[in-house]
């Protein structure tokens, strides 16, 4: 039986692949989510003034509590577990008020187990509002979901920028002609593999233009394999490495804060990913979800990680590769352990250069806003309330990408929200949907019905 053919009645989502194939893109995943793995505790510990070795220990403790979120996310516990090809680690939206507790803190050493702390609190409390969270569903017609599956890749598009300019902005050479180069001989290669190759090769296509584009970085200088030569090669994240967790009440608010941000975050990727791989995400699956997220997210302070949120820059590697496979994604999660456990396992995947990376993002995000322009289409924008939906949920959305200072004179929690664009866009979208569909004459002129049922959801990832 081929890996692209699943047994009849076993849905692709549920499809086990042959061991290599499991492997190669299951590591594939996990280097499309690495850097966004391990910027935040490089971030908050270089804050605190951690030694090189607590660093590595830090960051080596997220990779393995992303892995486990992972498992939890993919295979499932109870009714714990989306059980869709959903990759979860570090969400970036706790970096700030994380620094935050950090420059608020006057002993350093009681940084973590303050932020420890709070993130345990937060995750118990996002677990038990899951099962009401997840009614949210009911607000997330096409109209909405496109919306904010386009917003989700849009906003990761300038990550991909970023990478693409090379390590460190801070530097001279960062933007220079050098890194730029290597980022477009990178896309060139993921797009000349997708185009030129088929079965295997095409489906791990931005695997190979990574390792590709790695090995063109090395006359170039960039590459450094420096990371492997100094690693451990065994080393476990000791519980509570770094202190008995402490509990604060203003970083406890802080990281709540940021627990809303990831649930809404998540509800709208879980959404997402439901139409890419074709198993609508109902508010069953939601709520399952959110729970492998929110209790992630708790367990992960035992081990010395941060609060877990599912990766959106995975759902367009999904979309360009169509191997919808939860069991691909819960191979990366094991990649992901087995890094926390190997730190010279984990610098292998850190010796690919930023703007390898950024090359390869382009497709992966924009994949993602493609997906979302393509649930759009079939959204009914012929109808005017629909085109002022998506009109002003874009603008909204796309504010903190185009005018990062907009919400400068606003408090510091409240830019935790505001600077989400797709949490303020997903706000906005769902808010004008409400008005102009659901209340008063704007129910009439439109029938409103579950988005799972709804006839103008697109499957995003058709059938080869």
């Amino acid at each position: 039986m081929s890996a692209t053919c699943p047994v009849e009645g076993t849905h692709p989502v549920d499809e086990k692949l042959p061991a290599l194939k499991m492997a190669t893109t299951g590591l594939q995943h996990v280097a499309a989510m690495y850097a966004g793995v391990v910027a935040p505790p490089l971030i908050v510990g270089a804050a605190i003034g951690l030694s090189a070795t607590d660093l590595t220990f830090l960051t080596g403790a997220c990779l393995f509590t992303a892995g486990l979120a992972t498992f939890l996310q993919t295979l499932g516990v109870w009714k714990i577990g989306a059980r869709l090809p959903f990759v979860n680690g570090v969400t970036f939206a706790g970096v700030a008020p994380m620094t935050a507790v950090v420059a608020s803190t006057k002993d350093k050493t009681d940084a973590l187990p303050i932020i420890y702390g709070a993130v345990i609190v937060a995750g118990l409390l996002g677990f038990l509002a899951a099962p009401v969270f997840c009614k949210a569903v009911r607000f997330f017609p096409p109209v909405v979901t496109g919306t904010v599956i386009t917003l989700i890749g849009v906003s990761l598009l300038p990550v991909a920028f970023g990478w693409a300019q090379g390590p460190n902005p801070g530097a001279e050479d960062y933007g220079s002609a050098k890194y730029l180069t290597l980022a477009a001989v990178t896309l060139l290669l993921v797009l000349l593999l997708r185009r030129f190759t088929r079965g295997f090769v095409k489906q791990i296509a931005v695997l190979l233009g990574m390792v590709a584009g790695t090995l063109v970085a090395i006359p170039f200088g960039v590459t450094d394999f420096g990371p492997v030569a100094d690693a451990d090669v065994i080393g476990f994240p000791t519980p509570f490495h770094f202190g008995a967790p402490q509990f604060h009440l203003a970083a406890i608010l802080s990281l709540c804060v940021v627990m809303v941000v990831s649930m809404t975050e998540s509800t709208a990727d879980m959404l997402a990913l439901g139409e890419i791989v074709e198993r609508p995400a109902d508010e069953r699956t939601i709520a399952a979800g959110l729970r492998a997220d929110t209790l992630g997210s708790a367990l992960s302070p035992l081990f010395n990680g941060f609060m877990c949120s599912a990766f959106a820059q995975n759902i367009g590697l999904v979309a360009m590769t169509r191997i919808r496979s939860r069991y691909v994604v819960a191979a990366g999660g094991g990649f992901l352990v087995l890094m926390g456990l190997c730190p010279m396992a984990a610098s292998l995947i850190a010796v690919v250069p930023r703007p390898v990376l950024g090359g390869a993002g382009v497709v992966l995000f924009g994949s993602v806003a493609a997906s979302g322009i393509q649930t759009l289409v079939k959204a009914g924008l012929d109808k005017d309330n629909n085109v002022l939906i998506v009109a002003v949920s874009l603008a909204v959305g796309i504010i903190p990408i185009t005018a990062p200072e907009f919400y400068h004179a606003f408090p510091e929690t409240a830019r935790i929200v505001l600077d989400s664009g797709i949490s303020t866009g997903c706000v906005a979208a769902v808010a004008l949907n409400l008005v102009f569909n659901h209340l008063g004459k704007g129910r009439d002129a439109q029938e409103v019905t579950h988005p799972m049922e709804a006839p103008a959801m697109v499957h995003a990832v058709p059938h080869e």
